[in-house]
């Protein structure tokens, strides 16, 4: 079975007008869905799908070598403005502290911009680190946006809301290190 060579990048490009139309959504629905449930339900589900969509169009890249260019320097840039959105989301809605939120977005939009300087003469491809902080990004901000606190205790759910963002944080910070380290080693070997 054969796929169109774009679909991976046309999946990527996608997530871009979802991560706007999530942010509006979390916000109509406001602290927990106190302004509206149904919202915010929609809201995380929204990003469910579209945080999902990055496995998705990563899997079809390599499953049917058609990895591009575009999609290495792209991918990480819709991450960003999806998990990002939702953390931005979550500081205004009171739900997560905003100085583990600049620190988060310092590190990631400081090595997009690093990227996109960069992308005339190589593209950097997400190492397996940052993979994984992203894996972790998602799973976290999935639980913390979707109102599971009425299904499991409000408690126990900002709990391990609190816990997820201090992980998250702890593997954001360390990715970066291993960005910049590894970015260190490839120019002295050049």
């Amino acid at each position: 079975m054969a796929i169109h060579p774009q679909l991976p990048n046309a999946i990527t490009v996608a997530r871009i007008p979802l991560a706007v139309v999530f942010f509006v959504l979390l916000l109509l629905g406001g602290p927990d869905g106190g302004h509206s449930l149904a919202l915010r339900w929609t809201a995380g589900v929204l990003f469910v799908v579209a945080i999902s969509t990055d496995w998705i169009d990563g899997y079809l890249a390599r499953r049917f070598e058609i990895v591009s260019d575009f999609g290495k320097l792209w991918d990480p840039i819709a991450d960003k403005l999806l998990t990002g959105s939702a953390f931005v989301g979550l500081a205004i809605l009171g739900e997560a502290p905003w100085w583990i939120v600049a620190v988060i977005l310092v590190r990631e939009w400081g090595i997009t911009v690093h990227r996109l300087v960069v992308a005339s003469t190589h593209v950097v491809a997400a190492a397996w680190m940052g993979k994984i902080k992203t894996a972790a990004q998602g799973i976290v901000l999935s639980w913390a946006l979707l109102p599971l606190g009425e299904f499991v205790g409000r408690g126990p759910w900002e709990l391990v809301t609190a816990i997820g963002l201090w992980i998250v944080l702890v593997l954001t910070v360390a990715s970066g290190i291993d960005y910049v380290a590894a970015q260190v080693r490839g120019a002295r070997r050049a």
